[in-house]
């Protein structure tokens, strides 16, 4: 079990401003999802998170990100990708992005490569819990990765991260471009993976099924949190029907504005 704590991040790629003053939580144990159209700096959160931002000219420029109350903003304390990665901060990017002239087994056991498995034993217990959640997987290891489904090629990616035995698990846009119906396997699996145990930082574009899989939930707007609260509370909220679950006033009765519901301003 582990707690990611983030406090007034900015993250620039140069002149530009990507991420400003943002705060959040994952308490341990729970899933919590970021909402936000394009460009509303989701992806470069989890990039800070996951310690990656230099890959693509990126920079945390103020603000703190804390795992179990170790710095990790890259500046100091753990310090880049791959000790993120053995302290138990794992990221499923968006795109699965698995490698698709590699076997399926090769890529599984790429996700183990410097993971907080020990061992061997843990390696092959890491393996089994990947089977037992994706059977296809078992069924095609010797395959490769590059002619899977769409479909099979998320379940590839996060059976990858789930390799390195993480503690929080980062997924950013784990829908995108499935069928509804493999979209909700995905979320049915991603729900398993927390009731294991694991804590999840969530972006998604497809708020009604974010929404549905966490407990808390923040909206990013244009670089900055807007909104934040439980997450049945924003899915009633007025706003976040209108502009994210596409339900206007007239296709159902007002909801009662929740009491609890945070409000940033810039």
């Amino acid at each position: 079990m582990a707690s990611l704590q983030v406090r007034a991040l900015s993250v620039g790629y140069g002149p530009v401003r990507a991420l400003r003053d943002v705060s959040l939580d994952v308490p341990a144990g729970a899933v919590v999802v970021v909402l936000g159209g394009n460009g509303a700096g989701k992806s470069t959160l989890l990039r800070a998170v996951s310690q990656t931002l230099a890959f693509h000219r990126g920079a945390v420029t103020h603000g703190d990100i804390s795992f179990d109350g170790r710095t990790i903003d890259g500046r100091a304390g753990l310090g880049g990708p791959a000790r993120a990665v053995a302290a138990g901060v794992v990221q499923v990017p968006e795109g699965r992005q698995v490698f698709a002239r590699m076997t399926v087994a090769d890529n599984l056991r790429a996700g183990a490569l410097g993971s907080r498995a020990g061992s061997r034993a843990d390696t092959a217990r890491s393996l089994a819990r990947v089977h037992e959640l994706f059977p296809v997987l078992a069924g095609r290891a010797r395959q490769r990765a590059g002619l899977l489904s769409g479909g099979e090629q998320q379940m590839l990616a996060l059976g990858r991260a789930l390799m390195a035995r993480p503690r929080l698990l980062l997924l950013d846009e784990p829908s995108l471009g499935l069928a509804p119906k493999m979209a909700a396997t995905i979320a049915e699996t991603i729900r398993e993976i927390n009731a294991a145990g694991t804590s999840v930082l969530l972006v998604e574009q497809n708020a009604a099924l974010a929404l549905r899989l966490a407990s808390y939930a923040y909206v990013l707007e244009v670089g900055e949190v807007t909104l934040s609260g439980p997450a049945a509370e924003l899915a009633a909220s007025d706003e976040v029907r209108r502009r994210y679950l596409g339900i206007t006033d007239e296709d159902t009765p007002a909801p009662v504005q929740p009491r609890t519901l945070r409000r940033w301003s810039a």
